[in-house]
């Protein structure tokens, strides 16, 4: 990819550039925040709309945000809407990990990835799920492969995972500075996930959070796999690296406007969560 700062009037600490590909071809834009400077903080945000659903736009100026991208999965067909799998904000359970899931005739135990953000500030990314409220989190994740289910969550190697926020999305791309996407243990196969398209993550190095997004479905932008977006992210050193919500969903707002278009359009999407980065005077 190809990155170029993109002009916003945003904070010293926040910088977002703006990425292309003209040989895929791709768009995709980065915004790069300096997690040391004590001024910027990072939040998970939760609808409070009555159908607790609201554009990443909404988002942004309901809680003063500088920049939101979307979060994790959520049932578009429900309302109000249900996150699927973990989400925790300022400190509450709002809902549970899912501890299984059924494909193809079978059941899968999963401890998928998710994002959190611990007590001191500092994000995180593991391979999680909920036991009596509390979240745990494994060194690696479950090992499903498509017609070999995990049949049980092993809590006895799981430890603690003490975050004020925290919400499942997945797979994840990138562990221990390494690529390594794992789509099939968490049980992603058999769904649009694993396919070309638009696309949003997070991850971290050792200074910056890192926020993705890559537009899709327009002749100027195809998507990407996810092994491709582990590589975008892996460009920008990320010691852990995490698939968002994407297709439609896929959106980054700044500076009080839509920064790409997901699946082709200015449209945003209405979304269950989101994460937030703030600016403290």
């Amino acid at each position: 990819m190809n990155w170029i700062e993109f002009d916003l009037d945003l904070p010293e600490g926040i910088d977002i550039y703006e990425g292309y590909n003209k040989n895929i071809p791709l768009k995709a834009w980065v915004a790069r925040i300096d997690l040391s400077q004590t001024n910027i903080s990072v939040g998970v945000l939760s609808s409070s709309d009555i159908d607790r659903k609201e554009t990443p736009l909404q988002f942004l100026e309901n809680t003063g945000a500088r920049i939101v991208i979307n979060g994790g999965y959520f049932l578009m067909n429900k309302n109000p809407s249900l996150h699927v799998g973990l989400l925790k904000t300022n400190g509450k359970l709002e809902e549970p990990a899912s501890p299984s899931v059924l494909r193809d005739q079978s059941r899968y135990f999963i401890n998928r990835g998710a994002f959190g953000i611990k007590q001191n500030g500092s994000v995180d990314i593991g391979w999680c799920s909920t036991r009596n409220d509390s979240i745990f989190e494994w060194d690696q994740p479950l090992q499903n492969r498509p017609g070999l289910p995990k049949g049980s969550l092993p809590f006895d190697k799981a430890k603690f995972w003490d975050v004020r926020d925290a919400f499942h999305a997945g797979p994840v791309l990138i562990s221990n500075g390494e690529i390594n996407v794992t789509d099939e243990e968490e049980v992603f196969f058999n769904t649009p996930i694993a396919g070309v398209q638009p696309r949003s993550a997070i991850g971290y190095n050792n200074k910056e959070l890192i926020l993705l997004v890559v537009d899709g479905r327009q002749p100027e932008s195809r998507g990407v796999y996810l092994e491709e977006l582990a590589l975008m992210m892996n460009e920008f050193n990320c010691i852990e690296a995490l698939n968002l919500d994407g297709g439609g969903s896929s959106a980054m707002v700044a500076d009080s406007r839509l920064l790409n278009r997901p699946g082709g359009r200015t449209y945003q999407r209405e979304v269950m969560s989101a994460v937030g980065i703030f600016y403290h005077q």
